[in-house]
């Protein structure tokens, strides 16, 4: 399951009374050294991440046998609901693993722990500081990075070669010719894109630099005569020859991974969360078969992806054993050598420095994406941010239907309005 955005509602509560809220662990009496029990919600994929997180628990719990940790996998999609209403309420975990984009919005509702000053910050000059950065808000950090992400280009090396592609393409025009070379000299679909998804769009407005809203400046910039030519680009991806024809159906994510995985398409726009995924594939037995690539520029002569990943926050409502121990355990989960761990094991990427080591940048995919991730873009310090993508979505699903992208974008703009009251359109 891909990482960048929850498919949420659009408006998310920002103003909670913390009087209701109170720590799902077993101790509240307030000290910070006695036996506590931390619970913690994992979002990682629950098959193939999951499990090596648990592993990764038990090795925290060894070295601090007064802290025991009941694990949570929630599935990505439901989590920043879930999490807004425990935190709203009761029964919230002590520390969680948080998107990206959740991040802002929870610290603006007071749900999250700052950590400044804590263990859980004890190291944040070996993080990427964009990373640092994106996990703060109004300057306070409210996050530690745990892995990042972005989108690349894969494909398929073999097939390229069939098609006599020398080089990954580095314009959408580019990719185009060589989906239709695919298609005619090695007899399969050239590139499949996912539709009627905001996250995957996000490329596309950064390559006619633009986004679908300008934070700093105030102002919704989704329905811009920039924004209309990225997705006019955006829906040739579909029609163009050797490209393979929108699908909006639910299982349209399985149904390009499946057809990647085998080698019925010759490249995808993704994430490395989904690399251990594609090695099983009959098309990668050979690791070295798949190819990874900065996301094609547009028009501007930019390329860029956004940038994805996940934090370690620690909740607010926690007693003062529970913070404690959960900022342990923040700090060992981001440790240059948990990170290492979690990288050889569900081919992530780090999110500090010293933690790709040699055994990590051995893995092609890791290696591949590491090269990537200076063209992808933080996102902005905006707590609605993550909100954005849902109308954005929905429209995008329209206009490869059929809707003008001007009246598309026209909508998700009115929606964005509701959204961000303060904003110009």
């Amino acid at each position: 399951m891909r990482r960048g955005i929850a498919a949420s509602a659009l408006v998310v509560a920002l103003a909670v009374s913390m009087a209701a809220c109170g720590s799902s662990g077993s101790s509240s009496d307030g000290k910070a050294d006695g036996p506590v029990t931390l619970t913690y919600w994992d979002t990682s994929n629950a098959t193939n991440e999951a499990p090596n997180y648990q592993e990764l628990v038990k090795k925290f719990e060894a070295a601090n046998p007064t802290v025991k940790v009941d694990f949570v996998n929630v599935p990505f999609d439901q989590a920043q609901n879930k999490l807004q209403t425990a935190m709203g309420a009761k029964g919230a975990p002590d520390v969680f693993r948080s998107e990206v984009g959740w991040t802002a919005a929870f610290a603006k509702a007071g749900f999250l722990e700052p950590l400044d000053g804590t263990p859980a910050a004890a190291d944040t000059s070996a993080f990427q500081p964009s990373l640092i950065q994106q996990a703060k808000y109004e300057g306070k950090l409210y996050g530690v990075p745990l892995v990042t992400d972005t989108l690349g280009l894969l494909y398929n090396k073999e097939l390229f070669t069939k098609a006599g592609i020398t080089e990954a393409p580095k314009t959408w025009d580019e990719l185009k010719a060589d989906a239709a070379a695919v298609k005619e000299k090695a007899g399969v679909d050239g590139f499949w894109l996912k539709a009627a998804d905001g996250y995957y769009a996000m490329p596309f407005l950064y390559g006619e630099g633009t986004d679908t809203v300008d934070a700093a400046g105030k102002k919704i910039s989704v329905a811009s005569p920039e924004a209309v030519k990225a997705v006019e680009t955006y829906k040739t991806m579909f029609t163009s020859p050797g490209t393979v024809k929108a699908d909006v159906t639910t299982d349209a994510y399985a149904h390009m991974m499946d057809a990647f995985n085998s080698g019925k398409v010759a490249a995808i726009v993704q994430g490395p969360w989904e690399i251990t995924n594609i090695y099983k594939g009959s098309a990668f037995a050979d690791k070295n078969n798949l190819g990874i690539a900065a996301v094609p520029a547009g028009s501007s002569g930019k390329a860029a992806a956004p940038t994805g990943g996940h934090n370690i926050a620690v909740y607010a409502g926690a007693d003062k054993a529970h913070k404690a121990a959960a900022e342990k355990f923040a700090a060992f989960m981001t440790s240059a050598e948990s990170q290492a761990f979690i990288a050889q094991k569900n081919s992530t990427l780090p999110t500090r420095s010293d933690a790709f080591t040699a055994d990590v940048k051995a893995d092609p995919g890791i290696a591949g994406f590491q090269a990537v991730l200076s063209s992808a873009k933080p996102r902005p310090e905006l707590p609605e941010y993550s909100s954005l993508f849902a109308s954005l979505s929905t429209n995008l699903g329209k206009a490869v239907q059929g809707t003008s992208t001007q009246d598309a974008l026209n909508t998700v703009s009115t929606d964005y309005a509701k959204l961000l009251p303060g904003f110009a359109k």
